[in-house]
């Protein structure tokens, strides 16, 4: 089944060239095009970032343009994938309104499997970026298994049995109450390490402050035997807005092997120290919604 976005962001213009012999993929941005108009985004600078999965290692992003149809000619160069690898890997492409050059706000995304990419062969793509809108209910293209359905190829199996620990969080913020609203949706490619079982997991959730100690903590109920858990428990904290730069959320995934013994599957955390980028751009965005909550998928980050 192909995945029909419910109303496109815009088009971006894309060309791909892969050379075996050296193992590199250049990827050159060209322009985008039929992007949300000023009066929808608010802004009319933008910025195009990539990211190689599923390892996150290899990224990039573009100068900032001006203007409704922004012309980028950015070429960008990914190392060392074998050719019978290449295969197992994509490309996440998303589009950022840039607001006086510190925040940004994620507007489309488009995944891109590298399964047709053949060695020494330009290809040139249009690719259909799906709105954020579309990608906040909870089954963003940010998940591998996605990349079957964001782009009319086969089922991308190795990507989605051989991914790396991801979980979905929802974010929200009452300034007026001071209420920071954590929601623990589900995890995904969560795995028993040491026998080969699906794990008993749940999540704990710390909130730091500027200076490292803990200020409070909950956790989940434990999901019993299940690699893609649904957890749907949400937290509050009570945050002041003069404090909610001074913060951070640690958020822990632990597989529990018996009564005394657990071992941590993975974590992220968001706020003043976040784990990286994209926990980063989840916690600006969050600022910015007012009030509403922004669901985005993280890869856990190895204990």
């Amino acid at each position: 089944m192909i995945h029909v976005p419910i109303s496109k962001c815009g088009d971006l213009d894309i060309v791909l060239n892969y050379k075996a012999s050296s193992q590199k993929l250049t990827v050159t941005v060209v322009e985008a095009k039929d992007i949300p108009d000023k009066d929808r985004s608010g802004v009319n600078s933008w910025q195009v970032h990539i990211v190689l999965l599923p390892n996150k290692k290899q990224r990039g992003k573009t100068a900032i343009q001006k203007g409704p149809q922004p012309v980028f000619n950015e070429i960008f160069t990914f190392n060392k994938l074998e050719p019978e690898e290449i295969a197992n890997n994509a490309l996440r492409f998303r589009l950022y309104a840039v607001h006086k050059r510190i925040r940004e706000k994620m507007m489309g995304e488009k995944l891109l499997s590298l399964k047709k990419v053949k060695p020494d062969e330009e290809i040139r793509k249009t690719l259909v970026l799906e709105p954020r809108s579309n990608l906040s209910s909870g089954d963003s293209q940010l998940s591998f298994s996605a990349i079957s359905h964001s782009d009319s190829v086969s089922s991308t199996q190795s990507l989605s049995h051989g991914g790396v620990p991801e979980l979905l969080v929802g974010l929200s913020y009452n300034a007026t109450t001071g209420r920071l609203s954590v929601q623990m949706i589900k995890g995904s490619h969560f795995r028993n390490l040491a026998i080969n079982r699906p794990p008993d997991t749940y999540g704990k959730l710390s909130l730091l402050n500027s200076v490292g100690h803990e200020l409070s903590r909950c956790k989940t109920s434990i999901r019993r035997g299940q690699p893609n858990p649904v957890y749907k428990e949400t937290f509050i904290f009570q945050v002041a807005l003069f404090q909610l730069t001074d913060v951070t959320l640690m958020i822990s995934i632990y597989n529990r092997r018996t009564m005394k013994r657990k071992e941590m599957i993975g974590w992220i955390s968001l706020g003043q120290n976040s784990s990286g980028e994209e926990e980063q751009s989840h916690w600006l965005e969050m600022k910015d919604s007012k009030g509403q909550e922004v669901c985005r998928w993280h890869t856990l980050l190895e204990a």
